[in-house]
């Protein structure tokens, strides 16, 4: 079974089919994930510039990753469980879509940031707050992040703007009919 059978089969089951074909569900679960994009793209925000030095700099940093980090999971959460729903109803046409695996792969990328980072960073900021200036791993890590996520977010914003290439047979026949 090839990739495209299995974008197809989650397609084809009864919920993905439900929430693509209502005029109300799809649009609802579109408002809430780029509501939740939002929230959770502030949030995110705010611990970069503050792990590069460049917002609440008066805060300590483990202040604002601690009081953020609730709020940023709950927005993921939010996130993910939306985006799960939304390619699931339509998933033979962002199968094809450069932007979709873009953002996927990005998505991932962004996982294996959080892993490579979660100790040395996001999970020692104690030790920043009482050194002089954030060290330079932690800058490092804000500004990867804030690529990646801008990524997400372009792609994310592009996958509504392909169109897959028409086959050859039927731009020969629209070419012959003008």
């Amino acid at each position: 079974m090839s990739l495209a059978d299995i974008f197809h089969a989650i397609q084809s089951t009864g919920w993905a089919t439900d929430i693509r074909e209502s005029a109300l569900v799809y649009p609802v679960i579109m408002s809430l994930h780029l509501s939740a994009i939002a929230f959770f793209g502030g949030m995110i925000l705010l611990t970069n510039l503050r792990l590069l030095g460049l917002a609440m700099t008066e805060t300590p940093v483990s202040d604002v990753v601690k009081q953020l980090r609730p709020w940023k999971l709950a927005g993921l959460a939010l996130i993910l469980t939306c985006g799960i729903l939304l390619a699931s109803s339509k998933a033979d046409t962002y199968y094809p879509n450069p932007y979709f695996r873009i953002k996927m792969l990005l998505l991932t990328l962004t996982g294996v940031h959080a892993l490579v980072f979660r100790r040395s960073v996001y999970r020692n900021t104690a030790a920043m707050d009482s050194g002089r200036a954030v060290p330079g791993k932690a800058k490092l890590a804000a500004c990867l992040s804030l690529c990646l996520w801008l990524g997400i977010l372009s792609m994310g914003r592009w996958i509504a703007y392909y169109e897959a290439p028409k086959p050859a047979a039927a731009s020969a026949q629209s070419a012959g009919s003008q």
